[in-house]
């Protein structure tokens, strides 16, 4: 039989099955039948038909009704689930070689340090600082060795804590791109320090002591530091030993291979913060069987998920253990909209958006609202004129916290902060408007009909995110975050075509309950890149005020630098230093601000081609057409 007269006999019943697929009821026994006759058809193709594109429309259909067949709903938290105990588990596997030397580096400087203060007892006071040798020497004399972990605000402490691990293990990942130079300072660095303090205690008497209070939080804080020094020797590997791919090819993969290494520390970093904020606070009070415990299990938490873990992982399914390091590096890689994709495809296919529709997008914000930022931002230098003239402790929040109007003193705040939100959307309008026109060039004819149709919508999404920010106490924006996922694509709607706008908001609703796990995941991830791509110019846990002011970031050089230089003119230094950051601030939220956005498209894409099938039915009308480049004249010849 003629592979068209295939298709005209049996598309009838395709096409039923379409519909059933689109219905919210499905009748099992007619799914049962249709199986049935699909894979029946589907033994037919692969016999007579196994060049064309008919044979993998039908196993594409069989494995659609097999699904709908085992009614695999809410598969998304499922992925989640699957994230942390395959994905995660078998790329801690392949990199198990990397994180075996960081941690073998790390311990030589442990014992270094420990060496150093036993030959020269005043080496601590060069790693740690005199004042705090001296107070730690008060401490122990007052029977309180570890008063240093005491503080009457714990929550400020576990705020500080936590944001500093993070801080510390960011540096440790991302300066591995340093030909892994910059991660061996880190190692050096924390390594020197445990080393110099535990033998300090030793000294004392109070090794035991010390252990107990320290390593009740340390377990993890110091495990998530010898990790992320893993991920960021991974990420300089890659860079220095390409293989068989480009150098950039490499470094991306790298990149990715070593961001799912911090995905996972991201819990182990908070709940190290908390031990150390809620439970070191009080170690004199804990009975020493309780601290053991805690540090035992600890331990044997670390041991079993980087360790044991991956091993049975990497054992069950030895398919999976080199299935990621094959990649697809097209020079000019097609994107296809309408498609399903997993969450490594979602970011995967982003960074290639974001690479190929740069110069639409942020042509776009540079000439439109960049202007309109800057003229906000000198207007709230009229609205709050105290704020040039003062260094805040934490430089970053403070300062945007004043030009975006958020800090809500008076009425010109208000309007400030709405004027923002209707700049991020445009933005957000601009990344839509490259979906579309991705193949086509940049006109502002074109941009402007696609705004005039679509902003209003995006306008109305990107505000359910943009005010629970604004107005929420942070703590409670951290527990918003759970509830994002299903405001997740009530602007990203606006970006497909085929989507009544009277149906936005009912279809918005349905992709964020839908896809509630996919969407957190991405949320996470999103938030995970942008406060790595914030460090090298306002790391999260930024303290510019005070005795110990932190370590200095590119910004405060060169913010420093613009000051002193003003001041030779006898400008007001401090003014221009923080105009300075606040440039910087908003060059960096023209360029962060759409890898945020299109992961957030994408995965309104997907999942509307679950609803619809827009890519699927395109693949059907070219059935038993002849391509090119999967025929050729020799599949006519008998």
């Amino acid at each position: 039989m003629k592979e068209t007269s295939f298709i005209a006999q049996n598309k009838e019943k395709w096409e039923r099955y379409e519909k059933l697929a689109e219905s919210q009821t499905r009748d099992p026994e007619e799914l049962t039948e249709l199986y049935m006759d699909i894979t029946d058809d589907l033994s037919y193709a692969q016999t007579f038909y196994k060049r064309r594109t008919i044979r993998v429309y039908l196993n594409q259909l069989a494995q659609r009704v097999y699904t709908g067949l085992h009614i695999q709903k809410r598969e998304s938290l499922k992925k989640v689930w699957a994230v942390w105990t395959t994905s995660l588990p078998l790329e801690i596997y392949r990199s198990r070689k990397n994180l075996l030397f960081a941690l073998s580096v790390f311990l030589i400087w442990v014992t270094i340090g420990a060496i150093s203060t036993h030959v020269d007892p005043d080496f601590l006071n060069l790693i740690v600082g005199e004042e705090y040798v001296i107070q730690t020497n008060e401490n122990i004399k007052n029977g309180n060795p570890l008063a240093i972990y005491e503080s009457d605000d714990q929550l400020s402490m576990f705020i500080g804590i936590t944001s500093n691990n993070i801080r510390v293990a960011i540096f440790a990942f991302i300066f591995g791109i340093f030909f892994t130079l910059g991660t061996h300072f880190i190692l050096f660095q924390n390594g020197i320090m445990l080393g110099a303090f535990q033998y300090f205690f030793a000294t004392k008497g109070l090794l035991l002591t010390s252990f107990l209070g320290i390593w009740i939080h340390g377990a993890f804080e110091i495990s998530a530091i010898v990790l992320s020094g893993g991920a960021g020797i991974i990420l300089g590997n890659g860079f220095l030993f390409p293989k068989s791919y480009t150098r950039l090819q490499s470094l991306q993969l790298a990149a990715k291979r070593g961001l799912k290494i911090m995905l996972s520390l991201i819990p182990f970093l908070i709940v190290a913060g908390f031990l150390e904020s809620y439970v070191t606070h009080n170690y004199q009070r804990l009975p020493d069987w309780s601290k053991w415990a805690l540090i035992l299990f600890s331990f044997g938490l670390i041991l079993f998920y980087y360790v044991i873990y991956p091993i049975l992982v990497a054992r069950k399914n030895p398919t999976l253990v080199e299935e990621d390091e094959v990649v697809n590096f097209s020079p000019n890689p097609t994107i296809i909209l309408y498609k399903i994709r997993t969450f490594t495809e979602i970011f995967a296919d982003s960074f290639r958006v974001y690479r190929l529709q740069f110069s639409k997008f942020f042509t776009v914000s540079f000439f439109t609202v960049l202007p309109v930022m800057l003229l906000l931002t000198f207007i709230q230098h009229e609205n709050h004129p105290i704020m040039m003239q003062t260094q805040f402790v934490h430089d970053w929040s403070t300062q945007l916290k004043y030009m975006m109007g958020f800090s809500f003193s008076n009425l010109q705040d208000s309007v400030v902060c709405l004027l923002w939100s209707m700049l991020i959307s445009w933005m957000f309008t601009a990344v839509a408007y490259s979906f579309q026109a991705f193949e086509k060039p940049f006109r502002w004819s074109d941009f402007f009909t696609f705004a005039k149709l679509r902003f209003f919508w995006a306008f109305a999404g990107v505000s359910m995110l943009y005010w629970p920010l604004v107005l929420l106490p942070w703590y409670w924006s951290l527990l918003a975050v759970f509830i994002f996922p299903f405001l997740y694509h009530f602007a990203s709607v606006s970006a497909i075509e085929g989507i009544k706008p009277t149906h936005y908001f009912k279809r918005a609703w349905k992709f964020g309950v839908n896809a509630y796990g996919l969407n957190l995941l991405a949320i996470l991830f999103s938030v995970l890149l942008v406060t790595i791509f914030m460090q090298p110019i306002a790391y999260v846990g930024s303290n510019h005020v005070g005795p110990s002011p932190g370590m200095r970031d590119l910004l405060d050089v060169l913010a420093d630098f613009v000051g002193n230089l003003t001041a030779t003119f006898d400008f007001d230094s401090m003014y221009w230093s923080n105009f300075t950051r606040q440039l910087i601030y908003l060059f960096f939220l023209l360029f962060v601000l759409p890898l945020i956005f299109i992961p957030m498209i994408f995965v309104a894409f997907s999942e509307y081609e679950k609803f619809a099938a827009v890519g699927l039915k395109t693949d059907f009308e070219k059935f038993g057409k002849r391509k090119r480049n999967q025929e050729t004249m020799l599949d006519f010849e008998s």
